[in-house]
Order: C-alpha cells, then structure tokens, then sequence
C-alpha cells in the first residue's frame, strides 16, 4: 500500500511564496520519477507542474521555470518551492509517484 500526503497549501497574494511538501509511506523502495500535478479550476485534466526524473535530474513546465523548485527533503518527502506565485497557478496541486500512485491533493489560490 502506498500513500502521498500533500500539505502547504493555501492562500497567498500575487507575487507570494508557498511551499508544499508531500510525504509518501508505504511499500515503496524509492521516489525516483516523483512529479507534482496541477488541477486549475474547471480543468479536468491534471498538468505536469514539475518532476525529479531519472538521475536526479528536474523537469519543469514552461510556465513555472524559474519560479519553482522541486526537491527531494529524504528518501520519502519532496518539496515544491513556488515563488513569484501568479493568479495563474491556482489549482489543487497532487503529488504522483510512478505506478499512478496519487495524494488527495492541497488547494493553492493565488489572489490578484
């Protein structure tokens, strides 16, 4: 059984700073190809916000480069620094692990 826990949502100003974390737990050997999903309101479909691919290496959306951070806290949590936070990046933000494992997702606003 696999769990991803997403915490450090909430409401911030534009031009604001949050940072989410996820916590996975479970039967799992490692989160290699961990990546952070966006749902905007109204949007059925969740977008690829950021990813730690094979290597170590990070992934970005075009939209967030240069504004967000994903990194590995230990073998089991990632954080995602989003600075610079636009309107725009509204949206209930879940961590994925490989093998479709989902958390419920935390709610990101960004006021105007």
């Amino acid at each position: 059984q696999v769990q991803l826990v997403e915490s450090g949502g909430g409401l911030v100003q534009a031009g604001g700073s949050l940072r989410l974390s996820c916590a996975a737990s479970g039967s799992i050997f490692s989160i290699n190809g961990i990546g952070w999903y966006r749902q905007a309101p109204g949007e059925q479909q969740r977008e690829l916000v950021a990813a730690i691919v094979s290597g170590g290496r990070t992934n970005y959306a075009d939209s967030v480069k240069g504004r967000f951070t994903i990194s590995r806290v230990n073998a089991k949590t990632v954080y995602l620094q989003m600075n610079s936070l636009k309107p725009e990046d509204t949206g209930v933000y879940y961590c994925r692990l490989p093998g479709d494992f989902w958390g419920q997702g935390t709610q990101v606003t960004v006021s105007s």
